[in-house]
């Protein structure tokens, strides 16, 4: 089991965990229909650094790490991570986590939000609540989930200093 930095050659196996996430669209604001391409062009933007979670050579997780805002904000970074179905319930998620946190520190950031956590999101709320983040804002009815209608999207914020 380790974390290390994605490459293009991971490209098929991050797919295979996106895809369900983006078609199920209950935790990312990404379009449904969102094909390979845009995906990947997304999780691979050249502001974000992006690493897997791999074991038995096999990649089971991924997350990316970047700045939340430019210029007076970019002393606080942001994350997305996604966890294979199958690998699900295991700790990945938070392994990632905290392997983000660090490198975050490491890359100089003071703190780390992420902006749209949807409140149905309850293992990942839960998560974050766990490793000290705090929920500083609430945006009501901002997504639109496919099940259980316009759900509070929360803010979450955390410093690393």
């Amino acid at each position: 089991m380790a974390i290390r930095q994605a490459t293009s050659s991971d490209h098929d196996a991050i797919w295979t965990i996106l895809e369900p996430m983006i078609r199920a669209g209950e935790t990312y604001t990404q379009p449904r229909d969102m094909s390979k391409k845009e995906a990947l062009e997304y999780w691979f933007a050249p502001e974000k650094e992006t690493f897997v979670w791999e074991e038995n050579g096999a990649v089971q997780g991924t997350y990316f790490l970047k700045p939340n805002q430019q210029g007076g904000g970019a002393h606080v970074a942001n994350c997305g991570y996604v966890t294979s179905a199958a690998a699900q319930g295991r700790g990945i998620a938070r392994a990632m986590c905290l392997h983000s946190l660090e490198r975050a520190k490491q890359r100089g950031f003071r703190a780390m939000q992420f902006n749209f956590v949807v409140s149905t999101n309850e293992r990942a709320l839960n998560l974050w609540l766990g490793l000290g983040f705090e929920v500083v804002g609430r945006l009501p009815g901002a997504f639109h989930h496919p099940e259980q209608g316009f759900v509070d999207a929360l803010v979450m914020y955390r410093t690393l200093v």
